[in-house]
């Protein structure tokens, strides 16, 4: 069963955003596309495209940018994003791993904002250059050295968030599955704390462990498997960036599911 630690902030909800909009209190992060923010945006965000962001997302870069959007140790941080909350998570994940505190993630996409009828306009704010520091969170982080060695190990849980079909097909071994398409509801990026508990549990997830999540390629999938983590209380785990796609261009062991059933099929 899942050992729960003190609960902790993973989402905000969208009237406490309105509030801190309203009270200039908060800095919104927009990660899609940035034609799709300059059509219309939730007011006062700024524009850091997750594919801006990883075309070099080394702390040095990062913290530049995170600096350029008028960001320092203190600010309060919100992230949205149009995909199902991984893309924001990415982004939010690797500002906590800079060091950053106080970030979560929207409870919902942009277009269910817009869909209830929400405020959304196409100003762009003006910002003003900050100074933060950088304080890297290594145990937050997986590298493939690291997951080589840890997964071994009977304190640690390896969880797979790719489609169902593809852990099937292959995967790291000692891997257990996760779709990211379970952690979600029909309006929110996450599923209630109570519902995630049981899901987690229902896959074996304990509290004591070291929970390691990874996805296809840049960690956006097991971004949003971390926070679902982080969302039950369970603050052990980390997320390997680089995922399946480095692993297999390492030529690292695999392992493929054998007779699978037509429940190994199935999200629940």
């Amino acid at each position: 069963m899942c050992s729960l630690t003190a609960s902790v902030d993973i989402t905000t909800d969208v009237d406490s955003l309105r509030s801190e909009i309203r009270d200039k209190s908060v800095r919104v992060i927009d990660v899609r596309r940035e034609n799709d923010y300059k059509q219309d945006h939730i007011p006062n965000a700024v524009n850091l495209p997750l594919a801006h962001l990883l075309s070099d997302d080394s702390p040095e870069r990062v913290l530049k940018i995170v600096n350029s959007l008028g960001i320092d140790d203190e600010t309060s941080v919100v992230v949205y994003d149009d995909t199902f909350g991984a893309l924001a998570s990415r982004v939010a994940w690797t500002l906590e791993y800079l060091g950053h505190s106080d970030v979560t993630l929207l409870e919902t996409t942009f277009s269910n904002w817009k869909s209830i009828g929400l405020e959304s306009d196409s100003a762009i704010p003006e910002i003003q250059k900050k100074q933060h520091s950088m304080k890297l969170r290594s145990d937050i982080l997986a590298t493939s050295d690291y997951l080589e060695t840890a997964k071994t190990r009977d304190d640690v849980i390896l969880i797979d968030n790719r489609e169902r079909l593809n852990f099937l097909e292959q995967h790291i071994p000692g891997a257990i599955s996760l779709p990211y398409r379970t952690l979600a509801t029909s309006d929110k990026i996450l599923r209630s704390k109570e519902d995630m508990k049981r899901l987690l549990d229902n896959r074996g997830v304990a509290g004591d462990s070291e929970i390691i999540t990874y996805c296809g390629s840049v960690g956006t999938l097991s971004g949003l498997a971390y926070y679902a983590l982080k969302s039950v209380g369970l603050p052990n785990a980390k997320l390997y960036v680089r995922s399946f796609k480095e692993w297999k261009n390492l030529a690292k062991p695999t392992e493929k599911q054998e007779d699978a059933s037509y429940w190994d099929l199935s999200a629940e």
